[in-house]
């Protein structure tokens, strides 16, 4: 697992860094986990442009993901660590004893052929899922859930992960990758380890076609549109427009704009940085 340099032999590849792919070891994804995943072009039902610079990209499928990790006490083999185009973590296909095949994202370190298992009273090991409850204080996590039973919600992304920091009553205070300390109960399940591909966040993508394949079409800035399409729109001359806001109007750069009634505030016991 890494990244290289490219040597500039055009000008798309003078600032491009890429991925080695060392730790994928199979480039055909297993076909009964396949979903077919349809483009939408930022349009809805109706046709309407609801999301803009939505457009494009190469053809992808879904793989379809176990957040839940629910089959407890059955050992599983990892047969390979592959790519995912729907994530920037690598995913793990894994083959329990019973035969039945089911895609994890991978943690850092897990190899093919090792043996990973869910349950209770599992040991704390990479790739392994237990309770909050069974898990020593001090360790590393991802995938984490925030209501018993629902799947992994929190750190899933590449090279993410939180901490366990203790345990009061019935919940656990888990230190977030955001800076955020927060409650959640102790019956949640969680994954031993760091979420792969770590070092995803050193890539470029070097020219804006690389932008394009991902389905991302070029983003217009408020400034430069008229005052009909956005409130920094408009003046004579290039004018900066005045407060940063969205197109409708929300102020950026510091406005908070997490409702102060929402439900999940009284779990959090530290904010994250800002």
């Amino acid at each position: 697992m890494g990244v290289k340099k490219l040597n500039p032999i055009t000008p798309g590849t003078r600032h491009r860094i890429v991925n080695t792919f060392d730790d994928v070891t199979t480039s055909t994804p297993e076909k009964s986990l396949l979903v077919k995943k349809s483009k939408s072009g930022g349009r809805n039902n109706s046709g309407k442009m609801t999301m803009r610079y939505i457009g494009g990209g190469h053809k992808q499928k879904y793989r379809v993901i176990d957040f839940k990790r629910d089959k407890d006490n059955i050992p599983a083999v990892v047969k390979s660590i592959e790519y995912d185009p729907n994530r920037t973590a690598r995913i793990a296909l894994l083959v329990y004893k019973d035969g039945e095949k089911r895609y994890i994202i991978a943690p850092n370190g897990l190899k093919v052929g090792q043996e990973v298992i869910s349950g209770k009273n599992v040991d704390p090991e990479v790739g392994n899922t237990l309770p909050l409850e069974n898990i020593p204080l001090g360790t590393i996590i991802h995938n984490i859930e925030v209501r018993p039973g629902q799947g992994a919600k929190i750190a899933r992304s590449a090279g993410s992960y939180a901490q366990l920091s203790a345990k009061d009553g019935k919940y656990a205070i888990v230190k977030l990758p955001s800076g955020e300390t927060r409650m959640i109960l102790i019956s949640c399940k969680a994954t031993v380890g760091t979420v792969s591909n770590s070092e995803h966040n050193l890539t470029r993508l070097g020219k804006a076609g690389a932008n394009r394949w991902l389905g991302r079409r070029p983003r217009v800035r408020g400034v430069v549109m008229n005052p009909v399409d956005h409130p920094m729109g408009g003046g004579e001359g290039r004018a900066s427009g005045g407060h940063p806001r969205s197109r409708k109007g929300i102020p950026a750069k510091g406005y908070k704009t997490r409702s102060k009634k929402k439900e999940s505030n009284r779990y959090i016991i530290e904010r994250r940085k800002k």
